[in-house]
Order: C-alpha cells, then sequence, then structure tokens
C-alpha cells in the first residue's frame, strides 16, 4: 500500500477506537468501571472525572465500588453519579460507594442495541469524511504534479479498499456488541 495511503490509517483507527470506548460505556448487565470512570463530579470547584478521584473496582460481574482517595469527595461522587442518569442508585457504606447493576429487560437491551447502531453510523460518516479529505489531498497532489492522473487512480482505489476494510471491521464489532449485549 502506497505511503500516501498509509498516513490516512492512524486516522481511521482512531474512529474505530473512539466507537469502542464509547460502546463500553454502555450498560449491559454486567459491571465494568468504564460505565462510571469518565461520570463528572463537582470536585474542588472543578468538574473531574471519577476515575482521577477514587479507585473503581469490580468485586463480582454485578457489583462497582469506589473508594474516594479523599473521603470528603463521598457525598459529592454520589450526587455525580444520581446526576450521571445511569439507571443504578448508587449507595454509600462506609468509605465506599456501590453500585448495583440490575439485570436488563429486554426492552432495555433493544434500547442499547438502537443506541449502539447510532454509533455505528456516526462513526461511518466519519469514515467517508476521513475519506473526502484523503481524496481532496490526493486531488490536490495531482495538481501539484506530484502525482500522474494513473498514479492519482491507483491511490483512489487504494483509498477505497482502505475504507471498505474499516468499514467492515465497523460492521464486524458492532454485530459482536449486538451479539452480547442481546445475550441472556
Amino acid at each position: 500500500m502506497n505511503t500516501v495511503i498509509v498516513q490516512f490509517r492512524p486516522g481511521l483507527e482512531k474512529v474505530l477506537e473512539h466507537l469502542k470506548k464509547e460502546a463500553a460505556s454502555f450498560r449491559i448487565g454486567r459491571a465494568t468501571p468504564s460505565l462510571v470512570e469518565n461520570v463528572l463530579v463537582d470536585a474542588y470547584e472543578t468538574p473531574t472525572p471519577i476515575m482521577h478521584l477514587a479507585n473503581i473496582n469490580t468485586p463480582d460481574p454485578k457489583t462497582i465500588t469506589i473508594q474516594p482517595w479523599d473521603k470528603n469527595l463521598l457525598k459529592a461522587i454520589e450526587k455525580g453519579l444520581q446526576k450521571a442518569d445511569l439507571g443504578i442508585n448508587p449507595t454509600v457504606q462506609g468509605d465506599i460507594i456501590l453500585l448495583t447493576i440490575p439485570a436488563l429487560t429486554e426492552e432495555s437491551r433493544k434500547e442499547i442495541v438502537k443506541k449502539l447502531h447510532q454509533r455505528l453510523e456516526d462513526a461511518k460518516v466519519t469514515l467517508k469524511g476521513q475519506r473526502e479529505k484523503a481524496r481532496e489531498e490526493i486531488m490536490q497532489m495531482e495538481k501539484d504534479k506530484s502525482v500522474s492522473e494513473d498514479e492519482k487512480f491507483k491511490l483512489l482505489d487504494e483509498l477505497e479498499e482502505l475504507i471498505k476494510e474499516y468499514n467492515e471491521k465497523v460492521k464486524n464489532f458492532g454485530l459482536e456488541k449486538e451479539e452480547e449485549i442481546m445475550k441472556i
């Protein structure tokens, strides 16, 4: 693959990584720290993600524990979790906040799948944007006489193959994630 095309691969990888990160924050009936680590808390007069304020653990598949490093932030973290509208009520036990993940209903699973499909569509639109940016750059290279017309068409074909590869990766990720969400 041509070096001109290879330079676009990191941007496409970022799209895929962003999609995976967003999908990891979906509540799918299993406790994961990613559900709460980016929830913002008013700490020290600044909105701060919980992951910067506390240890987040999952002692079992249905429980998340949050232990603030500064015990004075216990109420602020609890309030931040309530505002985040995760569908989970935090419980304070001593100096730890417990979140018990409820089982998902069929309806809530379908809602999560809808969110997933929206994120997948967003990723595809972003890939299209990346493709257009690359196409413009290739066209400009031809205008600048740094590539011939034949090379331009070869580069455009390679670009299409690369975009097709990443669209396939997005599609496969979506299928795997949907299967994981719908599995009871």
